[in-house]
């Protein structure tokens, strides 16, 4: 992005696809909120300012402010006034409810994309070895081999 402010870290790879069924402000929102969770967005850094956003993205701006606003409310960034936005410490731990949500809305968007069951479980396994690294592989007394 290029109209950054000093010492504001830009989030790597932030679009917007205006010809999406997912609101703009959703789309930041978890673009950042995967960001922050993949450790691309350090505690402490400074996202780029509402306006600076908007124009980098071609958006207005209240719709930059209402995914800092959505981003603060779920714990991941701090706003305040001549500090700018900045990553939170710690992201939040999701509640089971939470979980059980974005587990609905994970398989309500495959079904939607046409994914059948092997798919979405295949799609899991790839994102789980990206974020964890391959499994460890099975041996004597790990549980993962049959017993007699």
């Amino acid at each position: 992005m290029s109209s950054v402010s000093p010492g504001t870290s830009p989030p790597p790879d932030l679009s917007v696809d205006l010809g999406s069924a997912v609101p703009p402000f959703e789309q930041i929102r978890s673009q950042v909120t995967e960001l922050i969770a993949t450790g691309a967005l350090a505690p402490g850094s400074r996202l780029p300012t509402v306006r600076a956003l908007a124009a980098d993205l071609g958006i207005a701006v209240g719709t930059v402010a209402r995914a800092y606003r959505e981003l603060e409310s779920a714990g991941f960034v701090e706003s305040r006034r001549r500090h700018g936005t900045t990553v939170s410490g710690a992201p939040p731990t999701p509640t089971p409810t939470e979980v059980d949500e974005a587990a609905d809305q994970l398989l309500t968007r495959a079904r939607a994309a046409g994914l059948g069951w092997e798919d979405l479980l295949g799609l899991l396994g790839r994102r789980r070895e990206l974020l964890e690294g391959p499994p460890a592989p099975a041996g004597p007394g790990t549980g993962d081999a049959p017993r007699r």
